[in-house]
């Protein structure tokens, strides 16, 4: 349930496979569908690792529960 992009890396000449809740990993590949192969894999062995060290967890983005204040500006009002 992590939060995963895909995006092309000009200066690597490759796919870059990242994850929001692990901003230190990432993985390069030739195609796009490797590059989140490979990024599922890099976590998911950290994941394990972590645990298995008893370390937390970070949180799923998806599962957080983000507040957002709307306040609407109309012209002519403070």
């Amino acid at each position: 349930m992590f939060t995963y992009r895909v995006t092309w890396s000009e200066e690597d000449r490759e796919y870059l496979g990242l994850c929001a809740e692990f901003p230190s990993l990432s993985w390069l590949a030739d195609n796009p569908e490797a590059a989140l192969r490979g990024i599922r894999v890099v976590v998911a062995e950290a994941v394990s690792d972590m645990r298995s060290n008893n370390e937390p967890v970070p949180e799923p983005l998806a599962t957080k529960l983000i507040q957002v204040y709307y306040r609407p500006h109309i012209a002519g009002r403070p």
